[in-house]
């Protein structure tokens, strides 16, 4: 199975129950809730407030990707807020065992994201913990930026990885994801594409959704 993502970093939010809605329409899996401290990146987006607001208005999973510092911290607050997963950097947490068990405690999936440079030997000891593993295809902190290229390498080996040692982890990806380099993407073994710039910038936000979701099947 292949699932959008779509991440409301992007969306107006002003408008953000409404543009929820029309990714709804458009057939998405899942909302991707991007929080940043301005510490671990160099961007402030929001917090367990807007992740509760969110789950008050779809009744899609949410995705929550903690771009910050001391994560562990804030692990209970977003789960409590409406959190289906949550995802830690690795480049972060200390001690990501303890942490990953903890997310599973609060009864959330567990996942955990690499930076572009960070190398994908740093999780070969707890692959088989994951629920999923996002892989990072900008430098995180903002939306809008260009696709990594060799990210679609890192991914392919991610693959063989999963695949070597018979685990059933997602594959996401993040940044960059447009309808120029979704196949790709899909093609080197991603599951599960978070796009926000190429759908809530689209002048049709339901349409954009639906041309992703038909490029991946």
């Amino acid at each position: 199975m292949k699932f959008i993502a779509p991440s409301i970093l992007a969306s107006d939010f002003s408008n953000l129950s409404k543009q929820i809605r029309s990714v709804e329409m458009g057939g998405a899996d899942l909302i991707h809730c991007d929080i940043m401290d301005g510490k671990f990146v160099p961007n402030i987006s929001f917090g367990p407030v807007i992740v509760n607001a969110v789950n008050q208005a779809t009744k899609l999973p949410l995705d929550v990707h903690l771009m910050i510092e001391k994560p562990d911290d804030y692990l209970e607050a977003f789960v409590k807020a409406g959190a289906d997963s949550l995802t830690v950097h690795q480049e972060e947490v200390v001690h990501l065992h303890r942490t990953i068990s903890k997310i599973k405690q609060l009864g959330a999936k567990a996942g955990v994201a690499l930076n572009p440079s960070t190398p994908l030997e740093s999780l070969s000891e707890i692959l088989h913990e994951l629920d999923h593993v996002l892989i990072m295809s900008v430098n995180p902190g903002f939306g809008g930026q260009k696709f990594i290229e060799n990210s679609v390498s890192k991914i392919s080996r991610l693959s063989e990885m999963r695949k070597k040692h018979r685990l059933h982890f997602l594959i996401q990806v993040d940044g960059g994801i447009d309808s120029s380099n979704i196949k790709k993407v899909s093609d080197s073994g991603c599951d599960v594409f978070i796009a926000g710039s190429s759908v809530f910038g689209a002048e049709n936000i339901t349409a954009a959704v639906i041309e992703l979701k038909n490029l991946i099947d």
